[in-house]
């Protein structure tokens, strides 16, 4: 399996490898946000790689991903969805 952190979207489909995987969330934590854990459908060898499709919604509450409208943009015709997410060491 495989644990993902995630805040304030709504999952409605995953797939590994173009199967359907079991998904379910762990416990909401105030600001770590929610663990989400993918069940894979089928055990994976070592060094064996997975594609992992995640069919999402983000809610206005979703800090991670963030939008410009059409007239922020540069060609001032389509919306652009960006995300600021990186790893943090401390």
């Amino acid at each position: 399996s495989q644990v993902l952190d995630t805040k304030d979207v709504k999952i409605f489909k995953v797939t590994v490898n173009g199967q359907d995987a079991q998904f379910a969330f762990g416990e909401k934590h105030s600001f770590k946000g929610t663990p989400l854990e993918i069940t894979f459908p089928n055990e994976l060898r070592r060094g064996q790689e997975a594609i992992v499709e995640i069919s999402f919604e983000s809610s206005p509450q979703s800090s991670a991903l963030q939008w410009f409208t059409p007239e922020q943009t540069s060609g001032k015709k389509y919306p652009f969805l960006f995300s600021q997410c990186q790893v943090e060491f401390i």
